[in-house]
Formats: C-alpha cells, structure tokens, sequence
C-alpha cells in the first residue's frame, strides 16, 4: 500500500513535471512568436522604402499589352515604337502630369525595363528651371538618400552651347536619375528636366 502510494506520488511529481514544461515552452513560443512578428515588420517596412516602383501604377516586368491597356485608358497616345539594341522604346504623349511633354516606355524582352518622364516649360526662364531642379533634386534626397553626381558638363566648343546636369540614386533594384539638358544656339533655347527609372 505504501509502494502503491509511493508510486502515484512519483506519477503525480512527474506529471507535475511534464505539466510545467508546455507552460514553459508556450512561454518561449510566444516570445518567439513575438520576436518574428517584430522582425517581419521591420523586415517588411525596410524592403517598403528600399522599393521603388515605376509611375503611373505601373511595375517593373509588367508586359506590354498591360502598359498598353492602361496608356489607352488613360487616353494616351502612343506616338512611335522603335526597336533598338534589344529593347523596344515606346514614346508616349497626353498622360495628364503639369509640364509633362513625353514619357519613354522601354521594354526588354517584352516587359517593362525603364520608364522616362520628359518635362518641358517653354515659358520658364533659366532660374526657373533652376528652381524646378532643386526642389525635385531635394524631394529625392529627403525620400531616398543624397544624391550621387554624376553629370555636371557645359559645352561651348560649337554655335550650340549645350549644359548637362545630372544626379542618381540607388534604390533598391531600380536606379533613379534626374537630368537638366539645356542648348542654346543665338535666341534659340532648348531646355528640358528628365527624371529617369530604371530596373536593375
């Protein structure tokens, strides 16, 4: 009798045992738990800023017959197709942004590769321009990161003095640029900003 109750004492400390160690491991679990939840959050929001997607809704490998659909909702007007290199490079007029003169659609192996606003303000001045330049240079800068230089060129050997400049930012796997082209011949003045993206 008192083998016996040895015995379901030692079942019941057992027991007790084994009883334990769920609560422990559910402890652990639930910390554990916690912890991935915390890191896919942080992981999540850190790929959402190193994301950069191209405009107008679109993104990157979208095929051509989408890019097409959404140009024609949107009346746009595909103005030309030209193949070159490997690529095909849509130029597209009508899409509704202030001073967008023309967008290039570039496709490589059907899908889409890079996107290229140009902008135009036939009435600007040069410090228009100018002005125009640096707040969209600093709008990127606060967004992704400064900017790396990579054009700062004038040229005045010819009639037509031509002025580039030009930054880049890397994010993600897309490339960003923004370029300021001027040519000037006599009264005669060209002047465009570029913003440029680019899959990597």
């Amino acid at each position: 009798m008192k083998l016996q109750q040895n015995q379901i004492a030692n079942c019941r400390q057992k027991l007790l045992s084994f009883a334990e160690i769920p609560v422990s491991l559910n402890m652990r679990i639930g910390f554990g738990v916690w912890l991935a939840i915390i890191f896919t959050v942080s992981v999540t929001n850190a790929f959402a800023i190193e994301e950069l997607l191209p405009p107008f809704g679109f993104r990157w490998n979208d095929p051509m017959s989408r890019v097409e659909a959404v140009l024609e909702g949107a009346k746009a007007r595909i103005v030309s197709r030209e193949k070159k290199e490997g690529r095909e490079v849509w130029t597209v007029e009508g899409l509704v942004h202030p001073g967008l003169k023309r967008t290039l659609f570039t496709f490589k192996g059907g899908a889409l590769f890079g996107v290229e606003l140009q902008y135009e303000y036939p009435d600007w001045s040069i410090e228009r321009y100018n002005q125009r330049m640096g707040e969209i240079r600093k709008y990127f800068d606060e967004k992704y990161g400064t900017g790396k230089l990579v054009s700062r060129a004038r040229d005045t050997d010819s009639d037509v003095v031509q002025t580039l400049v030009g930054y880049q930012w890397m994010v993600g796997a897309t490339m960003l640029e923004l370029f300021y082209f001027s040519a000037q011949h006599d009264a005669l003045v060209y002047r465009t900003i570029t913003v440029d993206y680019k899959a990597l």
